[in-house]
């Protein structure tokens, strides 16, 4: 059996709650938001088991019923989104990010691009 490796995550920022560093815009104190540091993997096994949706969506269209009827074998239907354009990703009904469509294998996948970060209330 494999032995269990605990994972130790250094702090992402310093004792400090604003960031001086040249990075952060040539020096001028910026206000960040602490992130909890996660000693080892058991933090977040009460997670791990709870379900979730994924949905990628490749674009929408608005059509009547009376259309979307007609639509037989070989229809195309026009999307809003263009060739090349980001797909969004949710979970839980809910935009997290957006990404690409890739093939892995015979299967479609996707790759997340960017991370959409919402102030949730």
């Amino acid at each position: 059996m494999a032995e269990e490796q605990n994972l130790e995550l250094t702090e992402l920022y310093g004792d400090s709650d604003t960031d001086t560093s040249p990075a952060s815009g040539g020096g001028t104190s910026q206000s960040v938001e602490r992130v909890p540091v996660l000693r080892d993997t058991q933090d977040l096994e009460a997670v791990y088991d709870i379900p979730v949706q994924v949905s990628a969506v490749l674009g929408k269209t608005t059509m009547k019923v009376s259309q979307l009827l007609k639509l037989g074998r070989g229809a195309v239907v026009e999307l809003d989104r263009k060739v090349g354009e980001a797909i969004d990703i949710y979970v839980n009904n809910r935009l997290v990010a957006r990404g690409e469509v890739v093939v892995v294998e015979d299967r479609l996948g996707v790759t997340m691009t960017e991370i959409i970060k919402t102030d949730v209330n």
